[in-house]
């Protein structure tokens, strides 16, 4: 009986649409939409905002005091962490956190999140591999290379899986934490769909809030952290 009721619970894994590209099958899922959803909710705030801007006339309203003390939180952040580097990537970890509490916390709004896809999470930290290492040879010049033989050769193994591991740890929690309270709210709502009715607000405000909060932040803040590592002070 609870195997018939498991069966039932929706993963909100869906596929919309099958397309075929150059002889394969490609099939549109809940996630693309999701994330479309979220990307032009994005750029279209940013659109609003501009425009609000051009017309206060001096005068700033309610959205732009929302929209500075938002901006001043990220650089903020992103300056303890990265002190004088935080001008060049402010834009970027900026808009990444943006994203990743948005993806994160979209279940709110009836939506899967799109970071409950793996094939969003790596990507994310394949960007932030690229950064790692483009400033790693960019400063260290050949020292990005021979510091994986240190602090003694034999250990060149470890250290370049410890180099190549980065993308795969970073993607997998983002993605672990928020597929995991998919999947329980899911089953919750599946198993328990006569009695569930308010209390569930209770788990949605951990995994969908606290936790997308949570897992935005430590995502953002190892990308800022593992960046400046290959920065030397003196640059």
């Amino acid at each position: 009986m609870v195997g018939i009721v498991a069966a039932d619970a929706d993963f909100m894994i869906h596929s919309i649409l099958k397309l075929n590209v150059f002889g394969q099958e490609v099939y549109l899922t809940t996630t693309h939409v999701s994330l479309l959803i979220v990307c032009v909710g994005l750029i279209v705030f940013a659109l609003v905002v501009r425009c609000r801007l051009k017309d206060t006339d001096g005068k700033p309203g309610g959205l732009q005091n929302a929209v500075e003390m938002i901006v001043e939180m990220l650089d903020g952040m992103v300056k303890s962490s990265m002190g004088k580097n935080a001008v060049r990537y402010r834009n970027y970890i900026g808009t990444l956190f943006l994203f990743l509490i948005i993806s994160n916390t979209s279940g709110l709004l009836g939506l899967r999140p799109p970071t409950a896809d793996y094939g969003v999470t790596f990507p994310l930290g394949v960007i932030t591999f690229v950064l790692i290492q483009y400033n790693n040879i960019r400063w260290n010049k050949v020292g990005a290379f021979t510091d994986l033989f240190k602090p003694i050769p034999v250990l060149f193994p470890i250290n370049l899986i410890g180099e190549i591991a980065v993308p795969f740890s970073l993607s997998l929690r983002l993605f672990g934490n928020v597929v995991s309270g998919t999947v329980i709210m899911a089953l919750i709502y599946g198993l328990l769909s006569k009695v569930a009715f308010l209390w569930p607000g209770i788990l949605h405000a951990y995994f969908d809030i606290f936790s997308g909060a949570i897992q935005t932040y430590v995502f953002c803040m190892l990308t800022m952290v593992f960046i400046s590592q290959k920065i030397p002070e003196n640059n």
